[in-house]
C-alpha cells in the first residue's frame, strides 16, 4: 500500500476557506483563474480527505501532540 502523509487540520481549513473564496470572490472577476484556484483547492480537499481516511492515526495523533 502507498504510504499516506497525515495532514492536519489547518490544511483542510485551508483547502475549505480557499475554495469559497475562489468560488465568491476570484471566479466572478477572472473566470480563468478563478476556475485553477477552485481545481486546486479542490485536490487539496481530496487529498485531506483521503489523508483522514487511510493515514495511519497514530501519525496523527503524534503530529497533533507535538504542536501543544
Amino acid at each position: 500500500m502507498i504510504p499516506i502523509a497525515p495532514l492536519t487540520r489547518g490544511f483542510m481549513l485551508t483547502a475549505i476557506v480557499g475554495f469559497f473564496i475562489s468560488i465568491f470572490l476570484v471566479y466572478p472577476k477572472s473566470p480563468t483563474l478563478g476556475f485553477t484556484f477552485i481545481l486546486i483547492f479542490m485536490l487539496m480537499f481530496i487529498a485531506s480527505v483521503v489523508s483522514m481516511t487511510y493515514a495511519d492515526a497514530d501519525d496523527i495523533i503524534r503530529m497533533e501532540k507535538r504542536k501543544r
